[in-house]
């Protein structure tokens, strides 16, 4: 360790260099980390905001709430666990000349899903046209007790009550009553609300059986778990794929740039290794000093970017979607660190061949 922190003081340069590389390598592993987990956790907050273990939709619905219908009846298979009723649509909300694609869900005033308010009150079960909105709303010039009204239906809704910040696919959630989204579902329909009234899903809260035989001619039901369900997801899995390859495809980068260093510093170095071969230093002394060099870049270079990702979190601005995890980043950090140690691995061999005769 020492013969390695003398040799990289005197040359500050080369050793500056090739930590900066690690640096900025570390530091765009981090950020795409961030950004990925940001991305994950806008696509599924509102999943995880319900605290519910597994969902229920249409057997044909190809495990898509989007596709899914089911009845109010359907809610009698379901047996050993507290459930509730949840419909859902895309639709745009409109405040005079603004618009924003929002997430509306459904369901009724005693629902375990329903977040808690910070502000104004909970919609009601009846036929008024009142909806809950979202905290991030308000940032988009959204009020409370402030009429608005979703697509190309004719009704004003009241927005009653604000929640905490949460989304769906990226989209800012409202929750509305079941009768008041099967009025935006089915605009032409006359949806009276009874066992046979359509709901979208069924959300349960610990993990429940169906029992197909309760009720007759009902729909075919499937019990999906709550990460299943947030996997089929539009786009979740295929973003989080594309962004963990390319965290991955870093790490091989790390290993070739420590690598290619190392072993170019060890070819520079070999008239230097001989002499000290013959003056009796072995073999394995200089190989451990070359991979704490590795070693040391590799932790120079994490910790620098760790930080730099850090400070860089808190001067994003807030509709950029980004999320430390830093457990995650606890490991990426581990990983660049062994895959340096790799790379220097690498140069070993060149060093071992160094023949003491040629310093004769």
């Amino acid at each position: 360790m020492l013969l390695a922190i003398k040799e990289m003081k005197y040359d500050k340069l080369k050793y500056s260099l090739v930590i900066g590389i690690m640096v900025l390598i570390a530091y765009v592993v981090f950020m795409l980390s961030g950004l990925a987990d940001g991305l994950k956790i806008e696509f599924r907050q509102v999943v995880d905001d319900w605290n519910g273990q597994e969902i229920v939709v249409n057997e044909n619905a190809n495990r898509s709430i989007l596709g899914s219908m089911l009845d109010e009846k359907d809610l009698k298979q379901i047996e050993g666990t507290e459930t509730a009723p949840l419909g859902f649509v895309n639709a745009v909300a409109e405040r005079g000349d603004a618009q924003e694609n929002v997430a509306i869900f459904s369901t009724t005033t005693d629902a375990f899903i329903l977040p808690s308010l910070i502000e104004g009150e909970m919609y009601t079960d009846d036929d008024k046209k009142e909806v809950i909105i979202s905290e991030d709303l308000l940032e988009k010039g959204f009020k409370l007790n402030q009429d608005i009204k979703f697509g190309q239906s004719d009704d004003s809704f009241k927005i009653v009550g604000v929640f905490e910040k949460t989304s769906y696919s990226a989209l800012p959630v409202v929750y509305t009553s079941l009768s008041n989204w099967r009025a935006l579902k089915f605009p032409n329909q006359n949806t009276q609300a009874n066992e046979m009234a359509p709901i979208s899903a069924i959300v349960l809260e610990n993990k429940g059986t169906i029992n197909k035989d309760e009720v007759e001619n009902g729909n075919s039901l499937e019990k999906l778990s709550k990460q299943m369900f947030i996997n089929e997801l539009p786009g979740y899995t295929e973003q989080d794929l594309t962004l963990t390859g390319m965290v991955y495809f870093l790490f091989v980068i790390v290993v070739a740039i420590i690598g290619i260093f190392m072993y170019v510093m060890t070819l520079q170095k070999q008239s230097l290794f001989a002499v000290m071969k013959v003056e009796g230093v072995r073999t394995s002394f200089i190989a451990t000093s070359m991979l704490y060099q590795s070693l040391l870049i590799g932790v120079f270079g994490v910790a620098i970017a760790f930080l730099l990702a850090v400070l860089t979190a808190q001067i994003l601005p807030s509709g950029m979607p980004f999320a430390i995890e830093y457990q995650r980043w606890a490991l990426y950090s581990g990983v660049l660190i062994i895959v340096a140690v790799l790379g220097g691995i690498f140069s070993l061999k060149t060093v071992t061949k160094v023949d003491p005769i040629s310093a004769i």
